[in-house]
């Protein structure tokens, strides 16, 4: 499956959760359950994965942990704010480029409105579904 395909099934999930329990729930909630609904769509998911990564000659163990890690191919990191800050997505930006992947999502299940609350990351990604969701650095 590749990321394209990873990254449909986790905007739908996602979307369905938002629908269904709503705003306003701590992150963890959010975590644990589309983690379940994601399992049973046949995808491997680790939460509060810590990546190793190297940066300049030097290998570090720890420090670089992603909320989601699906399918060793595909980060999702989780909100449950009000609203977005800047920061956040450079954080998502930052995930993909240590860890070396092409795409992520940012999703933040506090919004008020699913649409408002999903932002897609891109990190050196060349075969593109079309979608409004696109950030590309």
């Amino acid at each position: 499956m590749d990321v394209e395909e990873i990254s449909a099934i986790v905007v739908d999930s996602a979307f369905q959760l938002h629908r269904d329990l709503g705003p306003g729930l701590l992150e963890s909630v959010y975590e644990s359950v589309l983690t379940r609904m994601l399992e049973e769509r046949g995808l491997i998911v680790q939460r509060q994965k810590n990546v190793a990564f190297d940066f300049h000659g030097l290998h570090f163990d720890e420090g670089l942990r992603v909320d989601m890690l699906v399918s060793n191919r595909f980060v999702i990191e989780l909100k449950s704010v009000e609203r977005l800050s800047p920061v956040h997505m450079k954080q998502l930006l930052t995930y993909l480029r240590l860890m070396e992947l092409p795409l992520g999502l940012l999703i933040n299940f506090g919004a008020a409105t699913f649409k408002e609350g999903i932002r897609r990351a891109v990190n050196r990604h060349q075969h593109f579904a079309s979608s409004r969701l696109r950030v590309n650095h």
